[in-house]
Order: structure tokens, then C-alpha cells, then sequence
């Protein structure tokens, strides 16, 4: 029996506080009220898909069919329960499995395989999972960075919970027509592929680079910056259902976040994610708090990876002494609700960790607060879109865009802390600007002003909207878009939720 409930959470109810309704309110140029001012073709783009299947239902509550102390877990702070929670997964086809209050010491990865499992706590700081080992020591993964400097690929990957599956898209036809970023329609090579869909079908639009790295210049809104380093050439996809199909011509839920051009090879993919419907919720995670030795030094203290997955949640989870908090690699339609990171580390430059949270695509980050400082708080890696982190608080919060296109995702009500660390990203040379264009700031507020971000940061194709700073307001439809309105005083306050409320609105009518 499945129910659904939205988790009222300390930071949530927190950024209730800090929002109460203004007296003289102020509407971007881009938005309007309620939206009259937008298109789909508009430089800000759609955003309202994000997180767990797509915004249109809240997380589930799944029913509890197993129970960890039934295979042997004892939540005492002293029995390695390693086993017996593999055991519980193993165990479970369907469902959730009760971790009851404890502490449990756990000393290897704890993998999920398969789709529909839920590990459920009793509560943040009740239900403590204290992995005991590093992934480099369970799980030896040498790797380098873009520079060729040797370290562990856990430095940026992996977790102790790790969920992992795979996407098996097989082509259904080439893409033949041209189409707009912002329109809805594609042609297929002729009626017969069509034939084979349905209304309501998931699909996958799909284009790769020419040799001349024209798409890559695309997502960069033709100012990509030095790209002499990314040599094989670039894919990006759009995941939607099929509204409807008329011949061989399909138009899409999604309106397109990219142009189609025939020299992109556009392929039309089935969509068939074989593991989803998993969540990690109401828990703590807990490492030991050794010294943080510095960047490139990790040693795979990590908290929750999901690979390659959909509609999936991690839902009120504490995350301790980590050197990375979640991973979300190449997942998409994920949502993470009600997140607190923390470290009593010792601190190296002033961080105790490397990554964060790593978003993928079309994926939810909200309610969250850092209340420790990693080198990336926040992370969008290579290609990246479709992202919303809203909601969320923290010390003095980087939003870290890590190069090679990262493109149309949305920062919304944020408490950035202190603000001095906000455009602080990471990326190897020679792999373009470290923003692609259209990604949004919405809503943003600082213990300092906020300027725009350096000339090598992004192209100007990006939306500071609500920021708080000294600057005038530049308003360039094809340039800089900076509307410099008081956070307190911008309407919607929540960008996604008003774009979300406006599209089911409309699926309504």
C-alpha cells in the first residue's frame, strides 16, 4: 500500500521563516506574475520536471515489509551489522525495511541493485549508520585527475549506500527535422517508427557534437571558452513523454532544451531505467571524524551514491564526517528532501570535504542546510541539466559548475551564508567555461553583495534574478540578463514552484 506525504523539515520550515509575504512585491521581466511574461523559447528556461516523477506526485510512503534485526542487526554500537543488512536487501523484492533506532556499524558498501526497495530509519540522529571503513580500503578504485595528479576516483564518486543500475535504450529511429530549443515537435525518417509509439510513452531525445564542436558551442550560446581538451565528442538528451503523434511528426510533453540540427545525429531512444522507485530515508549517516587532509587526498568517506538511476529519493538523512555527501551520477528524476550535512573534522583551508551533494539531470535538491563547508557544496559536473537545488542554506555555499557544459539548471532561494564563495568552481584546463548557458539565480541571498561572475565563469546567456547586490539592473535579451531585485521583495519566491503549478494548472484545464 503506497501513500504520499511532504516532509515539513527543519530547514524547510526554516526558509518558511525567512520569506514571510513583503508589502511592495516586484516581478522579473522574464516571469511576470504568474508567468504571462514566459514562453517555452524564453532564455529562462523550463524547469518545472525536476525531481521524482517530475514534480506530479509527492514521495511516497512505502509499506514496511522486512525489518534489519530480523537478520541479525543489533543497533549497539559494537556488532559489526554488515551482513545482515545485505541480507535484508537481499531478502526484499518489494518494499521498505525498517532500520529501528541504534547505532549500527557497518563496514563495506551496502549495494541496491534492484528497483522498489526502501531503507527507512526512525529518525535523523535515532537510526545512525556508522560505516567504520574508507570505499579506497573495501574497494580499491585508483584514479587521476584531469591533470594526471594520482588519487582515488572515490575523491568524486561512490558512496556506502550505493544504488546502481542502468539504462537500456535501444533506437527507435533518426530524428529528420530541424527544430527550435523551446518548440515540441520532431519528425521521425517516416510513419512506420512512429507506428511503434504510444501517447504517454517515455522517450529520449538524443544529440552528439560534429567534428567542428558546433552543439558545444550551442550549450554555451556560441561563447564556450577554451575547449581544446574535450576531444571525444559531446552527447546531451532530453528525457519526455509523448504527447501525442500525427504521420510520422511526434510532439513532446517537454518543450526542447536544445536545438536539433542534422548534423547532430539526433536519434529518438526508448526509455527503460531497470532500477527506480528506490528511496534512503529518515536516518543518519556517520563516519569518523579523522582530519581533513585537502583536495585530491579523499579516501572515499562517502555517504549515498545513485547511479544511473530514476524516480528515486533520499528523504530526511543527516550526513556526518563525510568526504562526500551524495552522489547522484548520472541519475535523473531524483529528489533529495530534507538534507542536513555536518562535520566535527578538523579543517583543511577551511573545508572539511570535497563534494557535497553532485547533481545529474532533471533532479531535486531542497530543504537543506550545510552546516559545515566542503571545496564544492554544490556540484553541477559535465553536461548536467534540467537540475533545481531551491530551499537551502549554508555557511558560505559554493555552487560549484565543474566545466564541459553544464547547462539550464536553477539555484532558487538560497541563503548562500557569508556569499564570498558563490561562483567558486573546479574543472580541469582547456574543457570550456565552467557554466553553460541559461543556468538561473533566483533568489539568492548573502551576508555580502553578489556581482556578476568573472568574464572565464560562463557565457552571458545566464539569468541573475532576485541576487542580492550593488549593481544596476542589466536587462539584454541577448546578453547579460541581471534584474538586481531585493531577494525579500521577488515574486514567485520559488521559481520551480510556480512554473510546476503553472503546468499542472494547465494539464488540468
Amino acid at each position: 500500500m503506497i501513500s504520499h506525504k511532504i516532509p515539513l523539515t527543519i530547514p524547510f520550515l526554516f526558509f518558511l521563516a525567512i520569506v514571510a509575504p513583503s508589502a511592495a512585491q516586484i516581478h522579473s521581466d522574464l516571469w511576470g506574475e504568474k508567468g504571462e511574461k514566459w514562453t517555452t523559447k524564453s532564455r529562462l528556461p523550463d524547469f518545472s520536471y525536476a525531481g521524482y516523477h517530475c514534480g506530479e506526485i509527492p514521495l511516497p510512503q512505502i509499506e514496511v515489509v522486512s525489518d534489519v534485526t530480523k537478520f541479525g542487526a543489533k543497533g549497539d554500537g559494537k556488532t559489526d551489522c554488515t551482513e545482515a543488512f545485505r541480507a535484508a536487501i537481499a531478502a526484499t523484492e518489494q518494499g521498505a525495511i525498517a532500520i529501528p533506532a541504534g547505532r549500527y556499524l557497518i563496514s563495506d558498501i551496502l549495494w541496491i541493485k534492484k528497483k522498489s526497495i526502501v531503507l527507512r530509519g526512525a529518525g535523523p540522529g535515532k537510526t545512525i549508520l556508522h560505516f567504520t571503513k574508507e570505499l579506497k580500503v573495501v574497494k580499491p578504485n585508483p584514479g587521476a585527475t584531469t591533470s594526471g595528479r594520482p588519487t582515488s576516483n572515490y575523491s568524486w564518486s561512490g558512496g556506502f549506500i550505493w544504488v546502481k543500475g542502468r539504462f537500456e535504450e535501444k533506437s527507435i529511429a533518426a530524428i529528420t527535422s530541424e527544430s527550435k530549443r523551446g518548440t515540441h515537435q520532431i519528425t521521425l525518417e517516416s510513419s512506420k517508427e512512429a507506428a511503434s509509439l504510444e501517447k504517454g510513452q517515455w522517450v529520449v531525445v538524443e544529440i552528439r557534437d560534429d567534428p567542428q564542436k558546433t552543439l558545444l558551442d550551442h550549450l554555451y550560446a556560441g561563447d564556450a571558452g577554451d575547449t581544446d581538451k574535450i576531444t571525444t565528442a559531446v552527447k546531451t538528451r532530453l528525457v519526455s513523454r509523448i504527447a501525442s503523434i500525427k504521420g510520422n511528426e511526434i510532439t513532446l510533453e517537454r518543450p526542447l532544451a536544445f536545438d536539433i540540427r542534422k548534423s547532430w545525429q539526433a536519434q529518438l531512444k526508448n526509455f527503460h531505467p531497470k532500477v527506480s522507485e528506490v528511496g534512503i530515508e529518515d536516518l543518519s549517516i556517520d563516519f569518523p571524524a579523522k582530519p581533513y587532509l585537502g583536495h585530491f587526498t579523499e579516501r572515499g568517506m562517502n555517504g549515498i551514491a545513485m547511479n544511473r538511476v530514476a524516480h528515486c529519493w533520499i528523504k530526511n538523512v543527516q550526513i556526518s564526517n563525510s568526504d562526500s555527501g551524495i552522489t547522484l551520477g548520472g541519475s535523473i528524476f531524483t529528489t533529495i528532501d530534507g538534507l542536513i550535512i555536518d562535520s566535527k573534522r578538523s579543517k583543511h583551508k577551511g573545508t572539511t570535504g570535497h563534494h557535497g551533494v553532485s547533481m545529474a539531470m532533471d533532479s531535486l535538491c531542497q530543504n537543506f542546510d550545510f552546516r559545515t563547508h566542503f571545496i564544492h557544496d554544490i556540484g553541477l559536473n559535465y553536461l548536467n541539466t534540467g537540475n533545481v537545488i531551491k530551499n537551502g542554506k549554508g555557511s558560505n555555499l559554493s555552487l560549484d559548475h565543474h566545466k564541459k557544459a553544464p547547462y539550464a539548471n536553477l539555484f532558487c532561494n538560497l541563503d548562500l551564508g557569508v556569499g564570498s564563495e558563490i561562483w567558486r568552481s573546479g574543472g580541469g584546463k582547456h574543457l570550456g567555461k565552467h557554466s553553460g548557458a541559461r543556468n538561473t539565480y533566483w533568489n539568492i541571498q548573502a551576508k555580502q553583495n553578489i556581482a556578476w561572475p568573472p568574464a572565464g565563469f560562463a557565457p552571458d546567456q545566464i539569468n541573475l534574478i532576485g541576487v542580492q547586490s550593488a549593481t544596476k539592473s542589466i536587462k539584454d535579451p541577448n546578453g547579460k540578463w541581471f534584474e538586481t531585485i531585493l531577494p525579500t521583495k521577488l515574486r514567485p519566491i520559488d521559481l520551480h514552484a510556480a512554473q510546476l503549478k503553472r503546468r499542472l494548472d494547465q494539464q488540468r484545464k
